[in-house]
């Protein structure tokens, strides 16, 4: 399922594009965070995604992004340039093709290998799913499939691109969400050629204006409480802070539970659209499972933080992580078992002891965590501007090495306390 959220820089406090998005899937499946370097190709090169092989391109771009561990694509992530990506699962009138395609986890790591800003990710995005279509099961082995949204953003601007087997819409957004549904009306800007004609044979769009691409596409059988309310939810928080924007209010966002506030309340049932909140508990449907918030800086001449967490953000910590620096080994390392060396597994384990009792013990990890959300603060601050320092002087290497061992130092300090935590509301 998944929400993904954006504020361009004019809507934010510091003037930077926020980029943020929760991965919602099966609660059980790990999301290791991992990084990919820039790397030139040979002529000729294939590149095998999760189901089918597709033609290489001569240069692919730095990026990282939390993957299931069972696909070569990723939920969200950023590259290098400063782009920001993310997908959510949309269900069209149209039937998803049969045969293997690209899904939209790898399209989404495919647009931020090829695309040095949000407008081209999304014509590479484009081009990739007319010449090859989407295919093939993406919510778990085996299970089923879907067309895909996806959020992109750079520094300085953002789009809304929906996606129907090989058609496509897309528009530009200054302050806005994605949930699991079409909702692009008649304002869409581009879109493929057959957008319009393909409607139109298939008796779903008879108007004589420009076509509206949620009448015309949107499935009716799809419950509309799975995602509506979760839309109106972040658009409503997304316009209260409009100008005002920073990663706290993001970040409140991303653990937004309506009336409980930090803490999920069990009560309603999946015929309750409240069931369905923006921080997801909502098993058998999704629960969030991976969590990204991105400040796309315009100057990148140093070091720049992009926040993770695991599992729920709710009963979990955002850790800063780097593209210039080395992922931990235990950020990115995650598989279908669970595994203590593996920190989405860790939090993992965290946050199944939390959903006990959700209200009584939520209050008590985000308390637990507050010392260790200031020193992370604290030492992040020093190690930038050591880095950037680093940077200036035309040292690089230096200044990835400040900024490794200070992911090394806060996953270290996350693992402890989540074990520490654990225990204690045990």
């Amino acid at each position: 399922m998944c929400d993904s959220l954006v504020a361009i820089g004019a809507e934010t406090a510091e003037g930077a594009t926020l980029f943020a998005k929760n991965s919602d899937r099966k609660a059980g499946e790990c999301q290791p965070f991992v990084q990919f370097p820039e790397t030139m190709h040979p002529p000729r090169s294939v590149l095998r995604c999760t189901y089918v092989e597709i033609p290489q391109v001569a240069e692919t771009y730095r990026v990282m992004g939390h993957s299931p561990w069972w696909v070569w694509g990723f939920e969200h992530g950023v590259n290098e340039h400063g782009v920001a990506i993310g997908n959510q699962a949309v269900f069209s009138k149209e039937p998803i093709e049969e045969r293997p395609g690209l899904i939209g986890m790898d399209l989404v790591r495919l647009g931020l290998e090829r695309g040095r800003d949000a407008r081209e990710a999304l014509e590479v995005i484009a081009a990739l799913i007319e010449t090859h279509g989407q295919g093939g099961p993406a919510l778990a082995p085996g299970g089923a499939g879907y067309h895909n949204a996806f959020l992109l953003a750079d520094p300085r601007e953002a789009w809304l691109l929906e996606t129907s087997n090989r058609r496509w819409a897309a528009r530009r957004v200054r302050l806005g969400s994605a949930s699991n549904h079409h909702c692009l009306g008649s304002d869409w800007e581009i879109g493929s050629r057959d957008l319009e004609t393909f409607a139109r044979s298939e008796g779903w769009w008879r108007g004589a204006g420009r076509i509206d691409v949620a009448a015309a596409y949107r499935n009716p059988n799809v419950p509309p409480r799975i995602s509506e309310g979760r839309r109106r939810r972040s658009d409503a928080l997304l316009r209260a802070g409009r100008g005002r924007h920073d990663l706290e209010s993001m970040q409140r966002i991303l653990r937004d539970h309506l009336d409980g506030g930090i803490a999920w309340q069990p009560g309603p049932t999946p015929a309750d659209e409240r069931y369905f909140t923006l921080c997801a508990h909502s098993e058998p449907v999704h629960w969030t499972t991976a969590s990204l918030l991105a400040p796309l800086p315009a100057e990148r001449g140093a070091p720049w933080p992009v926040w993770i967490s695991f599992g729920t953000p709710c009963t979990g910590i955002f850790l800063p992580v780097y593209l210039d620096g080395v992922i931990p080994a235990a950020l990115a390392r995650g598989s279908e078992s669970p595994d203590a060396d593996s920190a989405w597994w860790v939090l993992k384990g965290l946050q199944d002891a939390a959903s006990a009792d959700p209200v009584r013990h939520t209050p008590v990890l985000r308390e637990g965590w507050a010392d260790l959300e200031e020193r992370v603060e604290a030492e992040r601050l020093r190690a930038e501007t050591a880095a950037r320092r680093a940077a200036v002087a035309g040292d690089r290497d230096r200044a990835a090495s400040i900024v490794t061992e200070l992911m090394v130092s806060t996953a270290e300090q996350a693992l402890k306390r989540a074990e520490a935590l654990r225990a204690r509301i045990a």
